[in-house]
């Protein structure tokens, strides 16, 4: 199966329950799933989404 995958970086600012309420919209409604998450000492987080790619074409993220 292919994946095709967008590399988000939220600030330090944003704590875990915002994170983890912008990624289950994303998860809800444009089909991508968490891949991978680094935690980074600064607090800033690099968070990897995938979602399969599928013949007709899904909304962008919003950033």
């Amino acid at each position: 199966m292919d994946y095709e995958y967008a590399p988000l970086r939220l600030p330090s600012n944003v704590d875990k329950l915002t994170a983890a309420a912008q990624l289950a919209i994303q998860a809800e409604f444009s089909g991508w799933e968490l891949a991978k998450v680094q935690l980074f000492r600064d607090g800033t987080r690099k968070v990897m989404l995938r979602r399969r790619i599928q013949a007709t074409p899904q909304p962008n993220l919003s950033y």
